[in-house]
Formats: structure tokens, sequence, C-alpha cells
């Protein structure tokens, strides 16, 4: 393969890339193009240049529409930085397809003649060695200059690209600004970098529009800036998301981040932060991490279709609004903020309850916990309930679904590997999940999926709380807690060998099974305390027909079914405040009525309908005194609660604290209840 000529020895028209770099770009370079002859390229050939047919373009612009619509408004605002400049910005998809493209007319024309346009693949393997197939390839901004692109009908670019991540750290596209080479300038790629950040911190603040986002950075004058970093809260003080200079601020992965709270982060809760930025004219809050770094602090939220300036609007704390108005429709006023951990899963079904007490006595005293239980019944919850209530909780929780892993990846994916231990590798290695979740939890869901090559390898650390990654032959000591979980029955598939007898007795300390939905008796329950987590401020109802829908169905896809099918109807039903068949997708709508007409589903007996928050014990049944006279029966879902509620308080002699402990509900909404249900 010829060698790469550096262009900057033709000083006289090419101008010098920045000196720093030299040594590491050259080295980038040349990577690529042994790829490329690896491939089969050559220099020389013309390359096939016909776009993708234009249906297929428009679905690919159809697939990739939020980026676009992200992406486009950045790409108007760098052209006004490089106007004039015989230059053109180029957004590619994931696989480096043109998606749009804009820039000076005339050398628009002169990259038409090299297919630099929308519908034409500019991945390394169609067009060799390019700012944006290469840095696709390495996942990070890439400067390609005249002829250290590979084919020479290339040579006249110079081409600056920077990849385009979405919160979770996928990628979405390559930003691309690309000119004639004689116009280089050193601060295209900062220009490129900011704005493909910029597009980032878009996709990151819509994606997440309804939720308390915090705006960071250690010199206060960056707060407000592309340099800032902005981390996501949830409702219950959860990191849902980050942008990366979060990530680069804080030193972690966006996955260790997503596993923190804003407790556990930053030593805080959303209630402070609530009630700082409440205050008028609040100063910015001075936030640390348990290492000791400080950060000024700014809190932003866009929600109800309403911009909040100087603070966070009453009631995202869970709070009710001191200005609620008497006459709010049923479900439209925040429900109390619901329990975590443990507690969270207490709904009142007796199956659950023995399963949460047995593992509440395993916590902390290192024995492993197998679940066992059908897909989606919520093995997974109760493996982040336990991490949570344990002395891991403020470490990482991280989760392995073994079966959806390819069997090639697995290994790769538990273990890590170092730099160059197989084709395809990363150029600095990656670190394991086991080493990840290293002082915390690992949560191994569908086990009996690995396959048994692996078994051997995850018992050996198990046994010896050592890792060693691929390709190295250094031990990296790992204190873990571990948690499995599987769907199939290991006892058979040890009986076929196709599971090891050592590594099942090494991860079953404690055996607990997960009941089907269809054999609990908490549906109803279940399904408001989803709505809440979906809806926090102001679950709907769900009108008797639809609960009556949900009891005579069999539910084969479990908790998991249920949370899909409430999470379309609760967007379905906004601004409404109950849920009613209207709101259900028609596909579930036909798969309920046909089970029903088949008679498949076994009747279902419902429980009595309880407040959504869970109770720690389930209570004792509470019933009126023998004198009391029999009351009809509820017709509504409001009047069951309002009923139970004062059953509750007559048997506790009219004592609310009392009453509001039995039924696991606060004392707020005993009186809201009964002050809203006065009778006459």
């Amino acid at each position: 393969m010829p060698s790469i000529r550096h262009p900057a020895g033709r000083a006289a028209d090419v101008a010098p890339l920045p000196g720093s770099r030299q040594a590491g770009h050259i080295d980038l370079i040349q990577q690529s193009h042994e790829r490329c002859a690896a491939l089969g390229l050559t220099r020389i050939e013309r390359p096939d240049y016909e776009p993708m047919m234009r249906a297929d373009l428009a679905v690919a612009k159809d697939r990739n529409q939020r980026l676009f619509t992200h992406a486009a408004p950045v790409m108007e605002m760098l052209y006004e930085q490089i106007v004039d400049t015989e230059s053109m910005i180029v957004l590619t998809d994931a696989q480096g397809t043109v998606l749009h493209s804009i820039g000076d007319s005339d050398f628009l024309e002169r990259a038409n003649k090299v297919a630099l346009a929308p519908g034409v693949n500019w991945a390394e393997q169609s067009k060799g060695t390019n700012a944006i197939g290469t840095a696709l390839f390495e996942e990070r901004p890439t400067l390609v200059h005249a002829d250290e692109h590979f084919m020479h009908a290339n040579h006249f670019l110079t081409c600056s690209a920077a990849p385009i991540f979405d919160p979770r750290g996928n990628m979405l596209g390559v930003l691309d600004v690309s000119g004639d080479h004689r116009s280089y300038h050193q601060h295209t790629m900062g220009l490129v970098r900011m704005s493909a950040r910029m597009i980032e911190n878009h996709w990151l603040s819509d994606h997440h529009r309804d939720r308390l986002r915090l705006h960071f950075h250690t010199r206060p004058e960056f707060v407000g800036t592309l340099l800032e970093g902005i981390v996501v809260v949830g409702p219950d003080g959860r990191i849902v998301g980050a942008n990366r200079s979060a990530v680069d601020q804080l030193g972690m992965s966006g996955v260790a981040l997503r596993n923190h709270t804003l407790t556990t982060l930053f030593g805080t809760t959303v209630a402070a932060v609530h009630d700082h930025f409440r205050m008028p004219l609040p100063m910015p809050m001075r936030l640390s991490l348990a290492s000791g770094a400080s950060f000024h602090v700014s809190a932003r939220l866009d929600g109800a279709g309403r911009r909040v300036f100087g603070g966070l609007p009453e009631g995202f704390d869970g709070s009710t609004p001191a200005a609620a108005p008497a006459s709010s429709p049923a479900g439209s006023t925040p429900a109390d903020p619901p329990p975590t951990g443990l507690q969270y899963l207490q709904t009142g079904d007796g199956q659950v309850e023995a399963v949460v007490q047995k593992v509440r006595r395993v916590i902390n005293r290192d024995i492993p916990l197998l679940v066992l239980g059908e897909t989606g019944t919520g093995k997974e919850l109760l493996a982040r309930a336990v991490h949570q209530e344990s002395n891991r909780a403020k470490q990482a929780f991280v989760a392995v679904n073994c079966a959806s892993i390819p069997e090639s990846l697995i290994e790769a994916e538990l273990f890590g590997y170092e730099e160059g231990a197989f084709t395809g590798a990363k150029r600095k290695g990656a670190v394991g999940r086991i080493v990840q979740a290293n002082g915390g939890t690992l949560f191994l869901d569908e086990i009996g999926d690995m396959p048994l090559t692996l078994q051997a390898r995850l018992l050996r650390v198990l046994q010896e709380r050592c890792v060693n990654p691929l390709g190295s032959h250094k031990s990296i000591a790992v204190d873990i807690a571990v948690i499995g979980a599987t769907h199939r029955n290991l006892r058979e598939m040890i009986e076929r060998g196709q599971f090891r007898e050592d590594l099942y007795y090494r991860l079953n300390g404690l055996v607990v099974r997960l009941p089907a939905l269809r054999e609990r008796s908490d549906l109803e329950i279940v399904a408001r305390r989803i709505l809440q987590s979906e809806c926090p401020q102001g679950a709907p109802d769900i009108a008797p027909s639809v609960m009556d829908l949900f009891q005579r169905y069999a539910w084969p896809g479990n908790v998991r079914q249920l949370a899909n099918v409430l999470r379309t109807a609760a967007v379905m039903a906004t601004g409404e405040a109950r849920i009613t068949e209207a709101h259900l997708s028609d596909d579930f709508l036909e798969d309920v009525r046909r089970m029903v007409a088949a008679g498949q589903p076994a009747p279902r007996v419902a429980v009595p309908p309880t407040p959504a928050t869970p109770v720690m014990e389930r209570p004792a049944p509470v019933t009126p005194p023998a004198a009391a006279p029999q009351r009809p029966s509820p017709q509504t879902l409001e009047e069951a609660e309002v009923a139970m509620i004062r059953q509750a308080l007559e048997a506790c002699g009219g004592n609310i604290s009392e009453a509001s402990k039995r039924l696991g509900i606060s004392r707020n909404t005993i009186y809201r209840k009964l002050r809203w249900n006065r009778p006459g």
C-alpha cells in the first residue's frame, strides 16, 4: 500500500494542520488507509456514485426526522459562520448516508461530481478514508485533509466531522463541514464540534422536556454556554439523562451516571432544589460530588407547555399547588409521590408480599439472589429495589441481558477486553460490565441463555472475585453483589447438560418466584401505580369498563405489557380525567375481545380498590362495628376509596394517624378525600 504523504509539505497552496495533533492524526489516517486496502478499495478506480432511489432516501429521511429537526437550525447557524468560503455542511445518519446538505452553490456543484450529496453513503467501506466515514468508525471528531482521503477523486476536499450521540450514547449521525483544501482553517473543527454538541443538547432537552434539568459547571460564567453539563432528573430524584459535557465533568460513564440519584450524586434532593429556586432572584446552587468537586448549578424545567423562569413550578415536588382550584376534576391533582425500593412493589398481593419479606432478610448478607418468573413479571424491578435498599445503593447497578447480546460478543461485554483483543475491538479496549459493577450490584437477566462455555468463566469470577479481560494477563479484583434472573427451568436445563450445576448452586442462595400478572390479586393497584409513575403531575383515572377488560384479560406479557398499554393510553388521554376504551390501541382491544370470546382467561377475583400508595405491611382487613348499618356497595372507584377510609377511621376510633398507617396513605390524602366527598 502506498505510504501517506502529508499535505503540509505543499506549503504554497495548503495550510498546515495543527502541529499539536500531528502524530496522532497521521496514525489515525494510516490505520484508516489500511482498513480501506483490506476492504479491497483502490485509490484510482472510480466507485459507484449512484445515490439511493428517491423513495429510499425519503424513507431514510423519515426514519431520521427527529435528528433533522434538531440539526437543521444548527446547520443554518453554522453556515452563517462559513458562508463564501467554498464550503458546505453535511448531515448523515448513523450509517453514513447523507440526509441533508447546504453550502455555497458553486462548491455544491463541485461536491456533486464526487457524489457528496443527499442519498449517497460516505461510510469508509463505500468512499474510503474521509471525515464522515472515519468519524463513524472512530466515534470521535475527525479531520481528513486533501490527499489524506483514500480516493484520489476526493483530494480536493478538506473535511471536518463530528459524531452526534443521543443521551444514552447511541450514535445518531455525523455533522460535517467540507470545503476546498486550499481554504482549510484550523478553527473549522472547533465550530463543527460545538455545533454537534448543540444538536445533542437540543435532543436531550426535547426528549426530557417535562423533566427537571440541572445545568452546571465548575466555573459560573460557563453555565448557560455549550460547555455546561446537563443532567436530567426524574420526579423520584433518579438521573435519567445527561449530555456529554456532564459525563466529562463528572468523570463517569453515562450508564454509571444513570444509576445515580440526585442524593447519591450531589447529596441533595428534588425538594431542596425546589425550595432553593422558588426564592425570588435565586443564586446558582453550589453542589459537590463525594470526591469534593464543586459545581455551580441552575435548574430549568419546561412543563405543561410553559417555560419556567427563576425556579421550579409548584407541584413538581409532589406537593399540592396552593392555588389549585377546588373544582379540579378527579385525577387532575398531583398524587402522593410513590415510595421507592421494595416498598414500591408492595401493592397488596400476598404472593408478592411473601417474596418481598424473604428478600428483605438476605439484603446485605452476601447471599446471591435468583429470581424466577415469566418474561415481563418485573424481575429487574425487584433487583433494582434490592440494590436501592442495600449498602451498595450509592454504587452502580449494572444490568446485563444475556439473551439480547449476540453469543459472539457476550464474553467481551461481560469481561471487557484489551486493545487489539479481536477484530473490530475499540482502539483503547473496553471495561466489562462486571468491572463496571465493582462495589455495586450485577444483575444477570436471562442467565439461562448464557452460553455454556462462558458459564465456567462466570463461575470462576464469582468464586475468585477477579476478572481477566480478553487479551490481558492482568486480574482485576471486583466486589459485587450478584442477582440472577430467568424464565427458564434451570433444573431441567442441568439435566439436559445445558446449564452448569455448580454455577446454579453458586447463584441460588435464595430463590424467589414472581407470579404472573394473571395470578395476582392487585392488578388495579398495579395499574394505578404505573399511571402515577407515567403521569407524576396528575394521573388520569381508569374507567370501570376498561378495568373490567383488564380484569378479564390474561396478560401474556405480564406487567411489562400492562405498562405499555397504560403508557399509550395515558398519552391518548392527555388533558382528560379518565382513560376509556377510546384511548386503548385497536390491536389490544381486539386481542382482549378475542381471548374473552374464546374463554381463555379464567375469571379474575378483583380485590377491593385501595389508594395508589402501597403499604409496608399488608394491612389487616378493616371491618365496621357490628352495630353499624350496612352501607350500599360503592358504585364508583372514588366512592369505594372514601368508604374504605371511613371504615378505617371508625375502626381506629377516629385516629387519623393510625388510619393512615393502616391504609398506607398520608394524612393529607385522607383529609383531601373526606373534604371533597362530604355528604350533602
